[in-house]
């Protein structure tokens, strides 16, 4: 399985959302890997049967994040059955792209309903037992796409925009109570959410290598988490330019370039 990692004495219970395929899935057998006891939550249960059997303290939660009702009944399951949510990765997502000549208010609200809503109602369960034993960590999984608008994206970049704002907006009130906040912003990462894309994907990355910065960055207590370097400096440089210089570049690419699209995954 690779590397191993000392990971922190108070993570005995480990739950990730989104866990049958790309970044969830091999989250779930790198940590698992380490001893602890992992959790994995998606809609695909073959999918996660699949993944609990590469090791037997990997536990399997069927899940669809956008129920309310049964994502805390979940939380709860994994709390009865396994111990406390130490750490909690809430990595379900969806990309569908979108033209704006296509445009379909249903898939803008199917994305925000996974991608945004999915993580509040985690947090619903997750909050309330974390604060009230002063201790846990919660990781909200984002995307260098939420810094600025990007064509294609208007059903993707604005719910990761929606997750960098409100891990932003629970930071400091979870501090003063002992509870740990992570965003993580992957750049392009080489999963099967990506595959399907045929723009040009620069400073794409492998999904192990993605991993291996997660885990670091988490086992450091890092707020914002964001890879590969490059895309990193690329977005930052973006995020804080003008209007005038954001479009430029964007517009620099040929009418017939589908990199315009890009998408961060």
């Amino acid at each position: 399985m690779g590397v191993s990692y000392q990971l922190p004495a108070a993570w005995k219970v480990i739950w990730i959302t989104g866990a049958s395929s790309g970044i969830g899935r091999e989250l779930a057998l790198k940590l698992a890997a380490c001893g602890v006891m992992i959790a994995v939550s998606a809609r695909s249960a073959d999918k996660l049967a699949e993944l609990a059997s590469a090791f037997p303290n990997i536990k399997a939660y069927p899940l669809d994040v956008t129920d309310l009702e049964a994502t805390k009944a979940v939380a709860a399951t994994i709390a009865r059955e396994l111990g406390p949510i130490d750490l909690a990765i809430l990595n379900a997502g969806v990309w569908l792209p979108m033209d704006v000549t296509a445009y379909d208010p249903k898939l803008v609200t199917e994305a925000m309903g996974v991608n945004y809503f999915g993580v509040t109602n985690a947090l619903a369960p997750l909050l309330p037992d974390m604060l009230g034993r002063k201790s846990g960590h919660i990781a909200i999984v984002s995307s260098v796409a939420g810094y600025r608008g990007l064509p294609i994206a208007v059903t993707y970049a604005p719910t990761k925009a929606a997750l960098i704002s409100l891990t932003e907006c629970l930071y400091l009130e979870l501090a003063e109570n002992n509870v740990k906040i992570s965003m993580i912003n992957p750049g392009f990462i080489d999963t099967p959410m990506t595959k399907p894309n045929t723009f040009p994907m620069p400073f794409m990355i492998g999904v192990d290598e993605a991993v291996d910065s997660i885990i670091k960055g988490l086992i450091r207590g890092q707020f914002e988490i964001v890879f590969p370097w490059r895309m990193k400096m690329l977005a930052k440089i973006m995020r804080i330019a003008p209007h005038w210089m954001f479009f430029g570049y964007l517009k620099s690419f040929p009418d017939d370039d589908p990199a315009k699209a890009k998408k961060p995954g």
